[in-house]
């Protein structure tokens, strides 16, 4: 925004932004031109000396310009025509074998645009002349030069360098860095410049300027984004549910055909009894088939959840909320497939029970895939795991060896009464059989009729003790239990992983300093072949590479 102000600074009249119509005092102009900034290049060309027989190369060739303050100015040009030498050169950062000549005056004062090299020098940290202030910068604010700066002083075999304060190795640790800067930020005068220039120009434009601590938005408007986005990423994601609901279908048409119409005969007993636990079984089974979609998003999750937009607990539900419309279809379409051709137990309550069961089991491996993406971020291995942890639940379940046979320690308690498959699989026994009379062993014998309850209970292994309710809703608390397990289990990383890292990092240069190469203990060889080495780094800041 361009300002225009009177002529003369005595008149008390005010001046106006023709653009935006706002009045500002021409006081406040005066005083935030006299503290602004005008900057102007002059001839400035940036060379790069030959070497050897080579040409001189001209990075830069009598470029002039200004910048004003209040305006936004834009660097504009081709790859290669020298814009960030442009940058560097205004910035004073430019390389040590390039050469500038021309003038850069600010406000009038030929000068460098280094106030980031004497804010740090008044900080504690100056920069050494031969380094490149932006690297000095960076190594002041970012921890990941701790472990290097560590590593260099285990490798130092001389003792006779002393400190420098512009060295590599004797600047403090980026924590203390921080801090130190922070401090001295806060009491400086650029905050307090900063800050007034904000406020003006937030009363320009009628804004309120509030303090940021992490997302403004209400839980519930975080809830209802998230839901939006992840609808949206779900539908456009082929992989995600549409192709699994494809394949249910089909699958579900093949099973429909494989047992159609399978009757109340005595061979019918067992021929529902592999149906349902097919469905139980293998249908919820292929849910693992979302697990790499989920790894991507489980990854986005991370980055948005370190920057504060919100909670692990919006997270966990809006996830649920969007995936709940797809299990819905996928459920559905299989149930009523698959009832209508094996002809299970008429009525509608029956075919709607069948369907919330798929539904609740389905959920509860997605659930249980999720809390292996929180241990195993590779999607390969989490295949294997979460088909592992399957196999294992359904070899428990109570179709291939009943739960009275199973062995008494680990796989009958408790694993069988943990088992989702094993409660989802007895609700789909008693919703089918309780009610239906079988045939005997002979065929047409009205007295040796056989009820559902007591093939439930005699051929399959299962009480009829409670219904088949009490099964669904054992169903739906492990679901609840998994989500809730989940959350806890990704509070939890956010609050080990720190201190794993910082225990790790310890560990590991304790095991560096007990190497002979990292020792500091001179090797005792007084040949002068033998000499000590002196490190560059160690030399860095230092008048004489080796003084």
């Amino acid at each position: 925004m361009e300002i225009e102000v009177a002529s003369t600074a005595a008149s008390g009249e005010n001046c106006l932004d023709l653009e935006k119509g706002v009045a500002l005092s021409e006081n406040t102009v005066l005083s935030g031109i006299e503290n602004a900034a005008y900057l102007v290049w002059e001839d400035v060309t940036v060379m790069l000396p030959k070497f050897g027989n080579g040409p001189t190369k001209r990075l830069l060739n009598g470029i002039t310009g200004y910048a004003e303050p209040g305006r936004i100015m834009a660097i504009m040009g081709p790859s290669g025509s020298g814009k960030s030498t442009l940058l560097d050169s205004l910035a004073g950062r430019l390389s040590t074998n390039l050469v500038m000549n021309g003038n850069i005056l600010l406000n009038g004062k030929k000068r460098r645009l280094d106030h980031g090299v004497f804010f740090y020098a008044d900080s504690g940290f100056p920069c050494p002349t031969r380094r490149n202030p932006a690297d000095h910068f960076l190594r002041c604010i970012n921890s990941d030069f701790d472990d290097v700066t560590a590593a260099l002083i285990g490798s130092q075999r001389i003792n006779d360098i002393k400190e420098s304060s512009g060295s590599l190795v004797y600047l403090p640790t980026a924590a203390e860095c921080r801090v130190r800067l922070i401090q001295k930020y806060k009491c400086s005068k650029h905050r307090l410049r900063a800050k007034a220039r904000v406020l003006e120009l937030a009363n320009i434009k009628d804004v309120v300027i509030k303090e940021s601590g992490g997302s403004q938005a209400t839980w519930l408007k975080q809830l209802c984004t998230l839901i939006k986005r992840s609808l949206k990423n779900m539908s456009r994601d082929f992989g995600y549910y549409w192709l699994r609901i494809i394949v249910y279908i089909i699958l579900s048409i093949c099973v429909g055909t494989v047992f159609y119409d399978v009757g109340t005969g005595h061979n019918a007993i067992l021929a529902r009894g592999a149906c349902a636990g097919f469905i139980s079984g293998f249908m919820t089974f292929m849910s693992i088939g979302g697990f790499p979609s989920f790894i991507e998003e489980m990854k986005i999750f991370s980055k948005e959840r370190k920057s504060g937009h919100y909670g692990v607990g919006v997270f966990i539900l809006s996830n649920f909320i969007s995936s709940f419309p797809f299990l819905v279809v996928m459920s559905l379409c299989s149930a009523a497939i698959t009832y209508n051709l094996v002809k299970f137990h008429p009525g509608f309550f029956h075919f709607l029970y069948a369907a919330i069961d798929l539904l609740s089991s389905i959920a509860v491996v997605e659930s249980c895939m999720m809390l292996v993406a929180c241990f195993v971020p590779n999607f390969t291995l989490g295949l294997v795991i979460g088909a592992g942890l399957l196999g294992t639940m359904m070899a428990s379940a109570g179709f291939f060896r009943l739960i009275p046979d199973l062995p008494t320690v680990f796989w009958k308690y408790p694993v069988s009464y943990v088992n989702y498959m094993s409660w989802g699989l007895q609700g789909a026994y008693k919703n089918d059989l309780i009610g239906l009379e079988f045939e005997g062993i002979i065929p047409g014998d009205q007295t040796m009729k056989l009820k559902g309850e007591v093939i439930i209970s005699s051929v399959l292994g299962f009480s009829v003790k409670h219904s088949k309710w009490w099964d669904l809703g054992v169903v739906i608390a492990i679901l609840i239990s998994y989500r809730l397990l989940f959350y806890i289990v990704l509070k939890l990383k956010e609050r080990a992983l720190p201190v794993l890292h910082t225990f790790y990092t310890k560990k590991t240069l304790q095991h560096l300093s007990k190497r002979p190469s990292f020792r500091k203990t001179p090797p005792p060889f007084p040949s002068k072949r033998h000499y000590n080495v002196h490190s560059l780094s160690s030399q860095e800041g230092l008048n004489s590479p080796l003084h």
